[in-house]
């Protein structure tokens, strides 16, 4: 979906409250207004000053730490959205307004007290009277800031804030034309909460409307709930903090996670929809317009995270508009956005079943025709690593771990089954490729031009069994409901579920844990949108506890994405190795890097300042090993910090 240009592509004045974009995209090319840039999610700039022939000559500039006295970071890191040279971002316990071309503080906000805003603010552009208004989320309520001067506008509902109604929504909303969009944090419990999302009127805080993620009845895809288990269900929320929209067609794209619980489902039989789905609305009404379920059933937790991204692409000579969208089980299925329909084909496969009393197994699974798979879908004792992979003592360590489940695991490619264990049996694990691996809410980007997907993924392989629940039993992700009679292991005993990784020990003393299958553990790929190809594929990150001729290994890159550029440049951070990287967009090779003082785990931003400079941020956050990230006592720092990069002058 191609931007229309609103200005010239001279630099912007520095004006805190511009004019209003309209209801079509005129994304600026010298913004970055969202989280994902424009409505369709692509994180694709027009920029190109920055390009293959100089990005080699890329320098830090400046950098704003987000927390000075240190402390815990924010989950992940936050992306900052810039307009008219003025960068908006959230700190925590604040929301700052920063020059963008020298990071000088225009203003600060001070959320309400115990409130916690993350991962980004959302701008408005304003109507007729109504000025400019960044927007954020406490949980319970969205708030109206003036984007000029950061004071609470107290023209926007009840004193500057519209209550949230039903479950709360920590992030920020998705603004298109005078629409909020929200999404709802649900507890991974079988019974609580609806997950439904909701919209608001960006002028007053009046809600628009309700989504019912789990269809009542007489609305469509109630039938695939048998029985009640559609009553009082959790789960099957939207719980990313961003959605994409066509504004050609008026269509909203969310993505809906799984139905709670996540590794058992005998009280839910059915394909559950609208879970692990992609459904389009109207973004005035809320109105459902088609849906695409990825998962039917699901029972590994698989939820789909990231939006997808929209663009063309040619087929037979036909333009059609199209949509990505990928996930954990490492698919991309590339869809007609108007009307969901597969491009490139899917299959309805047939998948294993397993034993666990009570569940209802999906016969089949949709897989895409094209792309190929974009991870490992199966495991044999094969792919265990070798000593000419890492090192003697994780391999044997490795051995050690597999030898406790009997000395393999079952694994029937997509969509393998967990099978019940009971006390006295015999272990009997399976293995899931590529779970806690995949695309996560890193998501997408792609080159509207072209028509080609950049997108990264990981490596991973779960392995566990289902079992009787214990309620004193510890089984994560904050489940507490008792009454459900099985569960993945528990994760303090036997056979418990986990990811197939081991540790050893390093030359430094230092305990290191590295996945138990032979490398690359991540990867960079860019997809051929218009034919279904894999153009090319990248490891992405390295390994430095091993030794050098050895660290090439990719490395798990789950919590940041990519952004493309017109200067055929692919940014990303993603990895715990501190790297930030460019890659060349027309074959994958690396042509810069700089390792920094913390892990740059989110989705970097690019803009031009009103020095008419283009600059390249990212977020970078955690607890750090380098030496000019230690506290003065000499401990690893735990901070964030937005750091900015440029050309020289």
């Amino acid at each position: 979906m191609r931007n229309r240009i609103a200005l010239a592509l001279g630099a912007a004045c520095l004006v805190i409250g511009a004019p209003a974009l309209s209801g079509e995209d005129l994304t600026r090319p010298a913004d970055w207004p969202r989280y994902a840039r424009d409505m369709g999610g692509t994180r694709f700039s027009p920029l190109d000053q920055i390009n293959t022939g100089n990005v080699k000559d890329l320098k830090q500039v400046w950098t704003f730490r987000l927390r000075p006295q240190g402390g815990a970071g924010l989950l992940g890191g936050s992306v900052p959205i810039v307009i008219d040279n003025v960068m908006y971002m959230p700190l925590g316990d604040a929301v700052v307004a920063l020059e963008a071309d020298s990071g000088k503080e225009i203003w600060r906000h001070t959320v309400p007290e115990g409130a916690l805003v993350r991962r980004a603010v959302s701008y408005w552009p304003g109507e007729g009277k109504i000025k400019p208004r960044i927007f954020y989320s406490t949980g319970d309520a969205l708030w109206a800031l003036s984007a000029k001067t950061g004071q609470v506008d107290k023209s926007y509902g009840t004193g500057g804030k519209s209550e949230i109604d039903g479950t709360p929504y920590s992030y920020p909303p998705s603004v298109y034309r005078n629409v909020l969009v929200i999404g709802a944090n649900t507890a991974e419990d079988s019974k609580g909460p609806a997950g439904d999302s909701r919209a608001y009127d960006a002028r007053t805080g009046k809600k628009l409307w309700t989504f019912h993620t789990v269809p009542r009845p007489g609305e469509v895809g109630h039938e695939t709930w048998l029985g009640d288990g559609w009553k009082d269900r959790s789960g099957t929320n939207m719980w990313v903090w961003y959605t994409t929209y066509d504004p050609k067609t008026n269509l909203l794209y969310m993505t809906i996670g799984g139905p709670s619980p996540n590794y058992y489902g005998g009280d839910r039989p059915g394909n559950n929809l609208f879970g692990n789905s992609i459904v389009a609305v109207d973004l005035d009404t809320g109105k459902y317009r088609w849906h695409f379920q990825t998962i039917h059933h699901d029972l590994w937790d698989w939820d789909l995270p990231a939006p997808p991204v929209l663009f063309d692409v040619v087929k037979d000579g036909k333009t059609i508009p199209a949509l990505a969208e990928t996930g954990k089980p490492g698919l991309m299925y590339i869809l007609n956005r108007e009307t969901g329909e597969p491009i490139h084909g899917v299959n309805e496969q047939l998948v294993a079943a397993a034993n666990v009393p009570g569940e209802w197994y999906s016969p089949t699974q949709p897989i895409p025709v094209k792309p190929e798979p974009l991870n490992r879908l199966r495991w044999t004792p094969d792919d265990v690593v070798t000593e000419a992979d890492t090192n003697a003592e994780h391999v044997a360590a490795c051995h050690k771990l597999l030898d406790s489940y009997g000395g393999t695991f079952f694994n029937s490619g997509p969509f393998t089954p967990f099978f019940l264990h009971e006390e006295g049996d015999p272990p009997r694990a399976s293995i899931n490729m590529p779970h806690n691996g995949g695309s996560v809410w890193g998501g997408s980007a792609a080159d509207p031009h072209k028509g080609i997907v950049y997108i990264n993924t990981s490596e991973g392989g779960s392995i566990g069994w289902i079992e009787k629940r214990d309620p004193k039993g510890d089984y994560g992700r904050g489940t507490t409901t008792s009454a459900q009679p099985y569960d993945r292991g528990s994760l303090t005993g036997p056979g418990a579920y986990s990811g197939f990784m081991a540790s050893f020990t390093n030359a430094q003393g230092r305990k290191v844990t590295l996945p138990c299958f032979k490398p690359p553990w991540g990867r960079l790929l860019a997809v051929d949108g218009n034919t279904g190809d894999i153009l090319w594929a990248s490891k992405l990150g390295i390994t430095e506890d091993l030794p050098p001729e050895k660290q090439n290994t990719g490395a798990n890159n789950g919590s940041g994405g990519p952004i493309a550029t017109a200067g055929g440049l692919v940014f990303i951070g993603a990895t715990s190795d501190r790297y930030f990287r460019a890659f060349d967009a027309s074959n994958g090779e690396i042509l810069w890097q700089q390792q920094l003082d913390y892990a740059p785990l989110t989705v970097p931003i690019t803009y031009r300042g009103k020095d008419g400079r283009q600059y390249v941020a990212v977020m970078a956050s955690g607890s750090s090993l380098a030496p000019a990230a230690r506290t003065p006592e000499g401990r690893p720092a735990n901070n964030e910090s937005l750091v900015v990069f440029a050309l020289p002058k």
